[in-house]
Parts: C-alpha cells; structure tokens; sequence
C-alpha cells in the first residue's frame, strides 16, 4: 500500500467530526507536507473531509447522493456565508428541515424538530428553544447571541451560525442550492449504486473451487482477476457443464475480454447496454482493476428510485424542452412546439443560444430514438435565416441523411407558423459503443 493509500485509510479511521491539517497528517504518518496535502485534497473529492471558512478541515461522514436532498450544516455555512459562533462540534451532522421563526414561541415549539435548522433574527429565547429541541440555529441579519447561548450550543454539539443577509435572501440562498442538488439527483453514477466487496475468482483457481464459491455465496456470475487485480474474464453458470474437469482452471473456461464500465459511467449508460447486450452483471473497473461489480437487480432498484424522485426542480433544457412534443414519420422526426420567455434574448426574440440547442438536442433525440445508440456531438454548422418572437409556434424537422459504423449525420430544419424557414443545422455525432 502506497503512502498516499496509507493516509487515506487513516483519515477514515478518525471520529466524524476531527479536524485534521497538512501539518498533524504529516506529523502522525512520518511524510512530507506535500504528499498530505494531496491525500488531503483527494479525501476531499472523495467526500470524507470538508473545508470549512474560519474552522478548517475537517473529518466528515461520507453522504450517498440519495440523500441530497439534505445539507450538512457545514454546507450550510458555505452557502449563507455564515460565521459559527458555537458548537462547532456537529458542523458535520446533517439537517433535514428548515424553520423560519417568525411567531410565537408557543407556536414556534411544533415546527422545530430535531435535525432541523432554525433561521431567525436576535431573538434569544426563540435560539434558546431550537437549541434545547436538538435543532441547529441560523442567526439572520448579522445578530450574535448571548455566551449562554453559546455554551449550549457547545454542550449539545449543535451549530449555530450568524449571516448578514435577511431571512428571506438566506431561504432563498438555502433554496437554491437544494434545487441544485435535486438536479445533480437524476445523474446516479455507478459508483452510487455498485457491490464494492465483490466476490470475484483468480485466473489460476480451479473449476473446483468455482463450484465450492458457487454454493457459498449462491451467485451465478463472477469476474475473474489476474495477479495484479486485473479484470481478464468473466464466468457464469452456463459455463458450468458436465464436461468440465474439476482441475481445469478458470483462465480456460471463462469469457474474455468482458464489457466493463467505470464507477463514473452513469446507471442510465449501463442499463442501456445491459438491455442492449443481454447482460447480467457488469465487473466496474478503475484503471483495469476490479473495484466493484453491478448486477441488473441493482440497475433496476436505481432506476425505480430515480423514478420516485420528487422532480421539484429543473433545468433550462427541461423548462424549454416540456414545451415541445414530437412524432415520428419514417426517417423524418417531427418537432412542434413554441417559444417560451426562457428563450429570449435582451431585445425579445429568441436567442440564437436557445435556438442551436433546440437544433442539436432534437437531433441527438433522434438518433437515440431511430437506433437505440449513445450518441457525443462531434460538430454541429447552424444558419439563422430570420428571428421569432415569444409565444411563436414553430416545428422541426430532423432527417438522418448518413449513418456509418463510428460517426452519423443529421439534417435539422426549423420552421415558423406560415412555414417559412427560421434556421436550419447539420450535427455530425460520434456513436458511443460502450
């Protein structure tokens, strides 16, 4: 195990919520600054740690993607500007409501929960509350609080922050930055959702040993490795007949050179080639090493739980694209629709912007709905003939006119109500094949 492994595995080893420097690393594990200050930055990416403006960094629990709906009240911080005046013990710990203390204390009582923030001004007996109900405190306006308030704070390990912006600009701020991540939710990697201690056979085992960890572990697909972790192969019951010989080993039965997929290949990609190639189980690869491993059941829990996701928030290609629907007629896909004031430009008509990625994504969508394919825009040449107003009714046609073993062209024309033409497109793609 490499140094930088080294200091990794040891800051998973620390409590949720201690704070660690380059120095302290450094110092503990006998290395250089420099190679804790990568292992550092990397335990970040890796979400196991947090900087914190004012506190440092710190040792955090890792939160899965499902959860983004929630923030951490570090997050929290980040995003308000805030300072912490207290409890900086629990900065760590996530909250999953917000109250805005605008009433009555003895109204303000049932609205605080534990795991909740309250946002509210310098009202000391409304902090004082939150605090005592295990609810963190987001102070608006600037206000401090009282050292009382401050050592429950400390006692309960519960944050409570001041920011200098109003209730309604920090709701607002909180706001956004949850409907950013409820975005990032319909983006589920491989990584979210794999087996990350697979089973998983030697090229050199034996066909009897394969049956021994058949019955131990009841799976019917294993990825087999070589010395050096390396995914070569893949084996599955069907390759289990009569006629293999207990002594045979692995290497001479299994398939090779098997469909693999990264932890960043997205669930949406690996389904797709499942369904495409009739396959079970995908051995998930990093650098050719086995990792982990994802099954179809696996694919499907994902793509169900995606599907239950409330969609409370959008993006601009979403907000423009709901206002569309399309039809097929043989080789020609029919788009209509109209222009929306998310479209416009400063003068008020639509902007060229907006245009061209109408233009491109009703290409791609059709030639993902023509052929099934994964498509990456390799190149896409856009003419404007005249503008359109908001409110105006226009239609697309796209044409396939080539479509070869690596790359494929579309033809995209654009017409307004009285079928004049608006703009018209040529998009070259390049097919993704795995």
């Amino acid at each position: 195990m490499s140094k930088h492994e080294d200091i990794i595995k040891y800051i998973l080893s620390l409590e949720v919520g201690t704070k660690i420097s380059v120095r302290s690393i450094a110092s503990a594990l006998g290395v250089s600054d420099g190679t804790a200050y990568r292992a550092i930055k990397d335990s970040d990416a890796l979400g196991i740690v947090t900087t914190i403006p004012r506190v440092g960094t710190v040792r955090i629990e890792k939160v899965e993607k499902k959860n983004i709906e929630a923030l951490t009240y570090g997050e929290v911080i980040n995003i308000v500007d805030g300072t912490l005046l207290g409890g900086k013990d629990g900065i760590h710990k996530t909250l999953h409501r917000f109250a805005i203390g605008a009433m009555t204390i003895d109204a303000m009582e049932k609205y605080i929960t534990p795991d909740c923030l309250l946002i509210v001004g310098n009202r000391e007996e409304a902090q004082r509350l939150a605090l005592l109900k295990d609810s963190g405190v987001l102070i608006t306006g600037g206000f401090g609080c009282s050292d009382e308030v401050k050592k429950i704070a400390n006692e309960k390990c519960l944050p409570i922050i001041s920011t200098t912006y109003d209730s309604f600009t920090v709701a607002s701020m909180i706001n956004k930055a949850i409907s950013e991540n409820l975005i990032k939710k319909d983006i589920v990697l491989v990584e979210d959702i794999m087996e990350t201690n697979p089973y998983f056979l030697e090229i050199t085992d034996t066909v009897a040993k394969w049956k021994e960890v058949m019955i131990r572990t009841n799976h019917q697909r294993y990825p087999v490795v070589d010395e050096e972790h390396k995914v070569v192969g893949i084996v599955t019951l069907k390759d289990l007949s009569d006629k293999e010989k207990d002594d045979e080993t692995i290497g001479k039965v299994m398939h090779k050179e098997p469909i693999t997929v990264t932890p960043k290949t997205t669930v949406a990609y690996a389904a797709h080639i499942m369904g495409w190639e009739g396959i079970e189980m995908f051995p998930v690869v990093k650098g050719k090493k086995l990792v982990g491993v994802i099954t179809r059941r696996d694919v499907i829990k994902a793509l169900q739980h995606m599907a239950r996701q409330p969609q409370a928030a959008e993006t601009l290609e979403d907000a423009v694209l709901k206002n569309f629907e399309f039809e097929t007629n043989g080789d020609k896909v029919h788009f209509f629709g109209k222009i929306t004031p998310e479209m416009l430009d400063s003068i008020g008509t639509a902007s060229w912007s907006s245009l061209n990625m109408l233009l491109s994504t009703m290409g791609v969508m059709t030639l993902r709905q023509k052929n099934n394919i994964n498509v990456l825009v390799d190149s896409i040449n856009t003419y404007f003939m005249k503008p359109v107003q908001i409110d105006s009714l226009i239609e697309i046609y796209a044409t396939i006119i080539d479509m070869g073993r690596n790359f494929c062209k579309v033809e995209i024309e654009m017409f307004d109500s009285k079928k004049d033409i608006v703009a018209k497109a040529f998009l070259s793609a390049k097919i993704l094949r795995r």
